[in-house]
């Protein structure tokens, strides 16, 4: 990693990416190195010399390799993010992405589990296990709350107000939100909070969920525990943590939930990015009309 990488990395640390999006924007930037010196005269170029043609003769590459438009979207905003900032700080003079058209692609719809999963679901953990116990309890606040993955690793035992089934979360770019909190999520945490009790060591954090060894959790190894439970139910490939937020929206909705108001629970700064969640509705909408309208299948 060069220079400007290490201190372009502190810099998007500080301003509240997640640790997901820091990891994939420098592995992107770390490609884009690799290319430039392999394919441009002896290595040694400047950040000052890096051209429009360098970076689309990039993205040329990467599409010949079948690299596809949601990838080359991500890779070209990590560009813009890095260039922006070495502007910004003075480090050259031109932003070479401004003269760079970004990828588009079509959003598809996310995968959502039905009511009837998600109930089966939040029944798999083993309930006479002390980590069946706490898994249930990250299931139950999950689907409860909406919340991301890294959101829920985050939480600490003063953010959630169980007299008031409340949780404060701190989002991306560290927004913080509240958000309600229903009942079988609140006694699954309440079950769940003697558990911690055997869990925890001397050098535990109050974080809220802490891994066996008393130790706070990390998105990947939340990953692996849910991952268990996704392949006994799922009837596709694609399932993950975010799965369950994906119901969580849809099912409120389909209940007639406000939009604006899911907005705010999911955290999202632009309505547009919540407003997916009406087209999966309205499919279960229209599947409802021509089943039982007498004229729907006319």
């Amino acid at each position: 990693m060069t220079p400007e990488q290490e201190l372009y990395q502190q810099y998007i640390r500080g301003e509240g990416k997640s640790p997901c999006t820091i990891t994939a924007y420098m592995k992107d930037l770390s490609q884009f190195y690799n290319f430039v010196e392999r394919y441009f005269e002896d290595g040694n170029i400047q950040l000052e010399q890096i051209s429009p043609q360098m970076i689309r003769d990039w993205f040329l590459h990467l599409h010949k390799h079948q690299v596809s438009n949601r990838s080359l979207a991500r890779k070209a905003a990590a560009l813009q993010s890095f260039f922006s900032w070495l502007k910004l700080t003075n480090r050259i003079s031109k932003n070479p992405m401004d003269k760079i058209k970004r990828p588009k692609f079509e959003k598809g719809l996310p995968h959502y589990f039905t009511e009837e999963e998600m109930l089966t679901l939040l029944n798999l953990p083993d309930q006479s296990s002390i980590f069946g116990v706490r898994n249930r309890a990250i299931l139950e606040l999950l689907y409860s709350s909406g919340l991301r993955i890294s959101e829920l690793a985050d939480l600490e035992l003063n953010d959630i107000d169980l007299k008031r089934a409340l949780v404060r979360v701190k989002g991306k770019g560290n927004k913080e939100r509240i958000v309600p909190i229903g009942k079988p999520a609140i006694e699954a945490i309440e079950a769940y909070l003697p558990v911690r009790d055997k869990l925890k060591q001397e050098y535990s954090s109050h974080k809220l969920f802490l891994t066996k060894s008393g130790k706070d959790f990390d998105h990947r190894q939340l990953f692996k525990i849910l991952h268990h439970y996704f392949q006994i139910i799922a009837r596709q490939k694609g399932y993950s943590p975010h799965t369950i937020r994906h119901s969580f929206a849809t099912h409120l909705l389909s209940r007639g939930a406000d939009l604006r108001a899911l907005q705010e629970m999911l955290g999202h700064s632009n309505l547009e990015t919540t407003a997916i969640y009406t087209h999966l509705t309205l499919d279960d909408i229209k599947k409802a009309y021509l089943k039982g309208h007498p004229r729907g299948k006319e």
